[in-house]
Parts: structure tokens; sequence; C-alpha cells
């Protein structure tokens, strides 16, 4: 059985912020935060802001229910130019590595002088290392942004749902 960790509103702003601290006391400097679409985007967006860069978006497609894995494909992709640029790739999380793993290939490309990737959660079993992250953890963990999704999912896989906000 899965288990779970619901993270709160107040709690995700506090793993945002902290994520762009963590990615800024490096010294690193990033012309472009690249967020991973659905779950990459709040956090990128936080981290865009606070670091003061402008944000793009990849939209990919890598699972079809909780723990329901499927091959990572590209959906949309970039408008921005990176050839030669600091990329920094932001997710919400790497579970198996496939999706960043995917993202940064593509994204190799197009030439960027740096491409990084900062996420909040890193699985142990990741087989890629991101060169940011706060925390390793084996739950699946539960966004405040999906909360309801999850929710419709447990309630079909006759899992009990827990009532978290």
């Amino acid at each position: 059985m899965v288990e779970f960790r619901y993270i709160s509103w107040s709690e995700y702003g506090n793993l945002a912020e902290a994520l762009a601290e963590k990615v800024r006391s490096k010294g690193e400097r990033f012309d472009l935060v690249v967020g991973i679409a659905r779950g990459g985007v709040p956090v990128a967006m936080v981290v865009s802001d606070r670091l003061g860069l402008r944000i793009d978006i990849i939209n990919v497609k890598s699972y079809e229910g909780i723990a329901q894995r499927k091959t990572p494909r590209i959906i949309s992709t970039l408008t921005e130019e990176i050839k030669g640029k600091n990329i920094l790739v932001v997710d919400d999380l790497v579970d198996q590595g496939d999706t960043m793993e995917m993202v940064k290939q593509y994204l190799r490309g197009q030439n960027p002088r740096l491409l990084e990737a900062a996420v909040l959660f890193k699985k142990p079993w990741s087989k890629i290392e991101p060169e940011y992250y706060l925390e390793v953890g084996d739950k699946w963990v539960v966004f405040p942004f999906e909360l309801g999704e999850v929710n419709r999912l447990r309630t079909a896989n006759g899992d009990g749902v827990e009532n978290r906000s």
C-alpha cells in the first residue's frame, strides 16, 4: 500500500521559499527557470520570482494515477531560446527520474551553457541526482493543489480518503 505525505499550503510555501534560497546560496547565475508542468509550475513560479528570473514551461505527461507511471512524453515545449544560457529546470519532485532525465536530454539538444535541476523532494531510488533538493523521502507526496484529484483517485481505487487541507 502506498503511504502518503500531505503538504499544506503553508508548508508548500515554506518549501518553495527554501528551495529558492538554496539555489541563491550556491551563487550560480541563471538566465531562465523552466518549470515542468504540471506539478513543477507552482514551485518554478516562486523560484523564478525570488531569483528575479523569467520563467518558461515545458509540459510533460508522466503519470496516469497514484503511483501509476508511464513513459514520459513532452506535450508542449518552450517559447524561449536557451542556446548559450544558464537554465534551471524546476519540478516538484523526482521519483524514478525519468521525466527530469528526458527533459534535460531534450533541453541539452538546444545547447544551453549550463543546465541544472531543482526539486522539493527526491525519492531514494531516483536514478538522477538533482543539483538542488530539500528532502529525500519514499512516501507519495500530495501537494495542496492536487488534494481533490488524489482523493478522487483514492476513492475510485477503494482506498480510504484522508480529509486534509
